[in-house]
């Protein structure tokens, strides 16, 4: 019994040893394995991790610096205040005491002031949009009262210096210096009597009683009031062909047509696109804006035209606005100017371009204002169409209007 329990006790030990070789043999292989398959994903991972790498650096230096340059664009706008003139209106009356197409100023206009509130937008920093966006009046303007000759005689005489003139205004101030913010010496009331002295463009220099000061050419009249006119030879007018000679894309536009009151009627006579007659019946006031203002007087005919389509606009129809003047984007219609009547809108606007687009700043213009200039660009349709008009073709659509309304002479 004993020998049989060793001899088993021995082979129980070598089993014991052979199974743990074995099973050290098996761990080994496994950590072998483990330890070759570390390696190799960590080389690769590695490799992967300089590939990433090498890829990034190259797109941050190719591609994105380059990508953001070119095509970097900044947005940004501003809301600004600014106080501006308000523009008066001018009223017209008929007089057929007075000489046919004679202009006499009953009352002086004087602009009020508004505070505008505009919103530009820039790109990259330059201004690409300018809209108004509400506007608020700060001192109220008076208007002009003007009466218009329509007597059956015509005169053309200019007064001389030492002549005697009448005022024809209600109140005329005498002032120190010949403009509008000069000091005033005295005020002197309608049909006064007084001599001329010197003419200075739209000012003259008078003398009245011992007082010497300047006055506004526009509120004195060479016509005696007590004193019944006969009529005079009219002067002769250009020809149509001398006023085709004048008209180009180029021409200037601060400068008369030189059409006479006749030829202002004549081109908008009896015109089937003139459905309404509304230029056939206002063509007269073309006429007296290039006598007071110093404006071709046939392009802001064609301006109306242009931006109204012959008066069928609704801006046009509705507010007697020709020209969509003060009409802004956000709410076009509601912001547009209202007139009384057609007159208003055409006197108001060749102020306009006269003190705004036709003149540098500074020149003296109408009444011996100076203009303000801040969207001249020159005196030519190309000129207004810069500030005037985002549409690039409109300077070419009103001088198609220029043309046809010039050969209708």
């Amino acid at each position: 019994m004993k020998k049989g329990t060793k001899e088993n006790g021995k082979m129980n030990k070598i089993v014991a040893v052979i199974l743990i070789l074995g099973i050290t043999a098996i761990i080994y292989a496994s950590y072998m394995l483990f330890t070759k398959n570390l390696k190799e994903t960590t080389s690769a991972a590695s490799l992967n991790k300089e590939q990433i790498s090498y890829e990034l650096i190259s797109t941050n230096i190719i591609n994105i610096d380059d990508m953001i340059e070119q095509n970097k664009t900044s947005f940004k706008e501003e809301i600004i205040k600014q106080e501006i003139d308000l523009e008066y209106t001018t009223s017209y009356m008929e007089d057929n005491n007075l000489p046919k197409g004679m202009i006499q100023v009953l009352q002086e206009g004087i602009d009020g002031k508004q505070e505008i509130i505009i919103k530009k937008t820039y790109e990259n920093n330059e201004l690409i949009k300018e809209e108004q966006i509400g506007s608020q009046i700060t001192k109220s303007s008076v208007n002009k009262m003007v009466t218009i000759g329509t007597g059956a005689y015509t005169s053309n005489y200019t007064p001389k210096v030492g002549d005697t003139l009448y005022v024809t205004s209600q109140l005329l101030a005498i002032r120190v210096e010949p403009n509008d913010n000069s000091e005033k010496i005295i005020t002197i009331s309608k049909n006064n009597e007084v001599k001329l002295l010197s003419k200075q463009k739209e000012w003259y220099q008078i003398q009245y009683q011992s007082y010497i000061g300047w006055s506004k050419a526009e509120c004195l009249t060479y016509l005696n009031p007590n004193v019944q006119q006969v009529e005079e030879e009219s002067q002769s007018q250009y020809t149509k062909q001398q006023l085709l000679n004048k008209l180009s894309f180029n021409m200037q536009l601060n400068k008369p047509s030189g059409l006479s009151l006749e030829q202002f009627k004549k081109i908008f006579a009896n015109d089937s696109k003139d459905k309404k007659k509304i230029f056939a019946n206002n063509a007269q006031y073309f006429y007296y804006a290039e006598k007071q203002y110093n404006v071709n007087g046939v392009f802001i005919a064609a301006v109306a035209i242009h931006e109204s389509g012959w008066g069928g606009s609704a801006i046009a129809s509705d507010k007697n606005n020709l020209f969509g003047y003060g009409a802004y984007d956000r709410n076009p219609y509601n912001s547009a100017y209202s007139f009384s009547n057609y007159a208003e809108g055409i006197d108001l606007l060749a102020r306009v371009f006269a003190k705004y687009y036709l003149n540098p700043p500074g020149t003296t213009i109408y009444n011996g204002n100076k203009a303000d200039g801040c969207y001249y660009h020159g005196a030519t349709l190309s000129g207004v169409n810069v500030k005037y008009a985002t549409d690039k073709n409109w300077a070419n659509g009103v001088y198609y209007w220029m043309k046809y309304l010039y050969n209708r002479l």
